[in-house]
């Protein structure tokens, strides 16, 4: 049985479509998935709730981005997750580096370390209480590849 060159065009951009449409979907969800965790939303209460890093970030507005799924920072599974959230703002940009817990007996997620990090190579540390003005934000070169891996 021949089939046509003309059919085999169509069969080919059918193909493409439908699989370039089940990789978006799937892509959507899994984003979606992320921006809705509570590890997620307990980094971005705790990047919010630091007057230094939204005012270094030039926030509001605040942007958070999707993150890069094929990042080596972020890994996820039943009892820890660790994320490179990229976010910015009207002055700069950067990224949230988190790592939160699950706790084995509540269940319920805990933010362990949230640290941002700006494209100047400033570095602020969301989990330690505020200091006096300007003594929170430090430039660490060592941290340009942060990995907050436990």
């Amino acid at each position: 049985m021949r089939v046509s060159t003309h059919h085999l065009q169509q069969l080919a951009i059918f193909t493409t479509l439908l699989t370039g449409g089940s990789v978006g979907t799937m892509y959507y969800l899994m984003q979606k998935k992320f921006s809705e965790s509570d590890y997620h939303r307990l980094a971005l209460q705790k990047l919010k709730a630091c007057p230094v890093a939204m005012e270094t970030l030039g926030a509001p507005p605040l942007k958070v981005h999707n993150i890069h799924l094929s990042d080596r920072h972020n890994h996820f599974n039943q009892d820890s997750a660790q994320m490179k959230i990229p976010v910015t703002g009207s002055n700069t940009g950067g990224y949230l580096y988190i790592y939160s817990a699950r706790d084995p007996d509540t269940k319920r997620w805990g933010l362990e370390q949230a640290v941002l990090r700006v494209r100047e190579g400033q570095t602020i540390n969301l989990l330690t209480p505020l200091l006096p003005a300007g003594t929170q934000i430090q430039t660490l070169e060592h941290t340009k590849d942060m990995d907050y891996g436990h």
